[in-house]
């Protein structure tokens, strides 16, 4: 008696099936409505899953013969499969719509034949089959993967449901052929056609851009956690690459969205496309009953075509960032990672990060309003994750940066120190990220910070984070050659307004006007913008006498809040450089009224720490001392304390600048900056007061390697004490060589009083 052929009964895709022979579409056993045309055309991009099918290849499948509005028809369908799916056009998790082009179903199909003709067929084949339980109502098992192939096997049928090399098609999925040559022709034509369309992976050049996570359960505890857990995961790899968020909020403003719009696919490809990327990792996040199904997949975002893909399903909502980490890792792999790079970075999330769903949540927010440079808007949200996880490093680290970069230099350093404690719990990246800004801010020992963004760097050499900030230590270091060396190669790995703001002030440092200006316009020509690149092009006018341009840069700053201050500063500086000393107080005044309106008291103490400063070295020493006791009333901190000993030197209080000059030294022995640039300064000033001017030039010894950096105001203070010293000895020319040396670092001298003086 003949065997029964192995019969399809229909085909299985996450917890949809298809019943062909009844022409049903259920899910989780449940039948949806859809019939007719949309269930025709669902069956067509089943058929020909993972390719783009033409809306020409459609109408003439649907309609050959006959007068409809087929485009109308085609849309109707199209809507009505998304609808019976729970899918939507802008964040596809089925069917993806190529514009001008066609539709393409997006993720794997599985074919569903009879168990007795699996069975049968594994007989003749002369292998054992073990028959799991029946998928849904359809009573049957999957035994065959869709084979998209257009290769035949010599002798043998096409594969069902595709194209033959004749160019004839075969009766779909209804065509009967014997099992041993359906199960081989599949898998020799799958083997062949696997390594004919085999996607490129990525290489160690390309970047990606990360979509946010298109979520249909309804729960928004995921809307942006799961991308910033992903993210923390990706960004271990030294292998992959992801565009930075300023990056992207630049892009979005010139694709005339918002700066936190929500990523969908088309716009994260669109994004990707005008970053030079090479693809998109979409992800998604379903529910079914009580389970989570979690998808990523990467796209070539110029052609569409899938790199790789990942699914998990998990049975609760406190196993996703598990199933996150294992999909992650595994997808780093597909995309053309080495598996030892993979082994060896690959923290589990929970230990990246954390363990508390709630506290990942608040966290990504407080990154997004951080990628904004709202600091101050990101500060509540970084302190609920440590109130949700108190063993949180990153969300101390961060919440330590928003601190600093609030110029709340005490409590930032404060969260820097906890992250540090607790930085054995994070990944290899992150461990970088919290050592080398401990070093940095919280001890100052910019040797010690320098050899561990080096590292970074090496080890992931294409991460900006670390050449951007080794740019700021080799500035604070004097080496500012090194500086510009280490800003070029972060604006080549992104070229977002921060880099090119330090590009420009690197050029300005080094008294390279016409390039800095060049630099200053193609950021322009680009659309980055911020505050922080008008302050150095304000100070680039100056420097150029452009008395229109600086007015320019204080225009745009009037009247926004935590930002005009910095050019008010800068105002009083310019006029007292001019000798224009009224109007520089009331600039200085007005300053310190803007810094303390936006509740940053350690700046405004800054400010009156530049007119203490201002006011002694132009001789009026009473109003110096006045000047700096506001500013040690507005703040304690170390930046207040360093410019208002410095100030009481110069204005000749030996005994309260000696004190402060102590305590410094006691709280921060290791500061770089401390020990060797303002202390010996200031110790060298209180022997000129002594009338002992050899003993204070010996004390400026040590200041000499690191005189012409940039940091806290520093502008060559140490060279100018020292040509103040010789003159004291009456040695003028070593005097005036001092003094040379100062016009000769204009660009770090700037418009303070140690250039006019000078």
């Amino acid at each position: 008696m003949a065997e029964r052929e192995p019969q399809l009964r229909g085909v299985q895709f996450g917890n949809f099936e298809v019943d062909l022979r009844s022409g049903e579409l259920r899910k989780a056993g449940m039948k949806l409505k859809l019939g007719g045309q949309p269930f025709q055309v669902l069956t067509i991009l089943l058929e020909r899953h993972g390719e783009v099918v033409t809306r020409e290849e459609l109408q003439q499948r649907l309609w050959p013969d006959t007068f409809v509005d087929a485009d109308h028809n085609l849309n109707t369908s199209i809507n009505k499969i998304r609808e019976a799916l729970g899918d939507s056009a802008e964040s596809p998790r089925f069917v993806e719509t190529l514009p001008r082009r066609g539709y393409r179903f997006i993720v794997p199909v599985t074919e569903i034949v009879e168990a007795n003709d699996l069975s049968s067929a594994a007989t003749r084949l002369g292998r054992s089959v073990s028959t799991s339980q029946p998928l849904g109502s359809l009573d049957s098992v999957a035994v065959l993967p869709f084979n998209n192939s257009t290769t035949t096997v010599p002798g043998s049928l096409p594969a069902a449901g595709h194209e033959a090399r004749a160019g004839q098609r075969s009766k779909s999925w209804k065509m009967v052929v014997p099992a041993a040559v359906l199960l081989a022709a599949a898998l020799v034509a799958g083997v062949l056609y696997h390594r004919s369309h085999r996607a490129k992976p990525l290489t160690d050049k390309d970047t990606v851009v990360l979509t946010d996570f298109a979520n249909s359960t309804g729960d928004p505890a995921f809307d942006g956690t799961l991308r910033q857990g992903l993210a923390v995961q990706l960004e271990q790899s030294p292998f992959l690459s992801l565009i930075s968020e300023d990056r992207i909020r630049q892009v979005l403003a010139m694709m005339g969205r918002p700066g936190d719009a929500k990523l969908t696919a088309e716009i994260a490809r669109e994004v990707c496309q005008r970053t030079g990327s090479a693809a998109v990792i979409d992800g998604s996040i379903a529910s079914l009953g009580s389970q989570y199904v979690l998808g990523l997949k990467a796209v070539n975002c110029r052609t569409g075509d899938a790199l790789a893909e990942e699914q998990a399903t998990v049975d609760s909502k406190e196993r996703v960032l598990k199933a996150l980490s294992d999909a992650a890792a595994k997808l780093r792999a597909k995309l053309g990672e080495t598996l030892s790079t993979v082994q060896k970075f690959d923290t589990p999330l929970e230990q990246a990060s954390t363990p508390s769903f709630e506290a990942l949540q608040a966290y990504s927010l407080g990154r997004k309003a951080s990628a904004g440079a709202d600091f101050a808007g990101a500060l509540p949200f970084f302190e609920r994750s440590i109130r949700l996880d108190p063993d949180f490093a990153m969300a101390y680290a961060r919440l330590g940066m928003m601190y600093e970069n609030l110029h709340e230099t005490t409590r930032g350093s404060e969260n820097l120190r906890t992250a540090y404690d607790l930085r054995e719990r994070v990944s290899e990246r992150e461990k970088f990220y919290i050592e080398s800004h401990y070093y940095q801010i919280v001890t100052g020992d910019l040797e010690k910070a320098r050899q561990v963004f080096e590292l970074w760097a090496q080890i992931y050499p294409r991460d900006w984070t670390p050449v951007t900030n080794l740019q700021v230590v080799y500035g604070d270091l004097g080496q500012n050659d090194k500086a510009l060396e280490a800003v070029r190669k972060s604006v080549r790995l992104d070229p977002n307004a921060l880099g090119y703001s330090n590009l420009v002030s690197s050029y300005v440092v080094l008294d390279r006007l016409q390039e800095a200006r060049s630099a200053a316009k193609e950021a322009q020509a680009k659309q980055l913008d911020s505050p922080n690149l008008h302050l150095i092009q304000y100070r680039l006018a100056f420097l150029q006498n452009d008395t229109a341009g600086m007015a320019q840069q204080v225009a745009w700053v009037a009247g926004k809040p935590g930002v005009e201050d910095v050019l008010l500063a800068g105002e009083a500086d310019t006029a007292a450089y001019s000798g224009r000393l009224e109007e520089a107080r009331e600039f200085s005044r007005r300053a310190v009224a803007s810094a303390e309106q936006a509740e940053e008291n350690e700046v405004a103490a800054m400010y009156e720490d530049a007119a203490a400063l201002r006011e002694a070295l132009f001789g009026n020493a009473v109003e110096g001392r006045q000047r700096a006791a506001a500013a040690l009333g507005l703040s304690k901190g170390r930046n207040a304390q360093l410019g208002a000993a410095l100030a009481l030197a110069f204005a000749g209080d030996a005994k309260r600048a000696q004190l402060l000059a102590d305590d410094l030294g006691t709280r921060f022995p290791a500061n770089t900056v401390v020990r060797f640039n303002f202390i010996p300064t200031i110790k060298a000033q209180l022997e000129l007061i002594r009338n002992d001017s050899s003993k204070a030039i010996e004390t400026l010894q040590a200041a000499a390697p690191y005189e012409v950096g940039s940091l806290l105001g520093n502008r060559l203070y140490p060279i100018y004490v020292r040509g103040e010293a010789y003159l004291a000895a009456h040695r003028g020319i070593e005097a005036a060589a001092e003094f040379e040396k100062i016009i000769e670092h204009r660009g770090v001298a700037l418009n303070r009083p140690t250039g006019v003086l000078a």
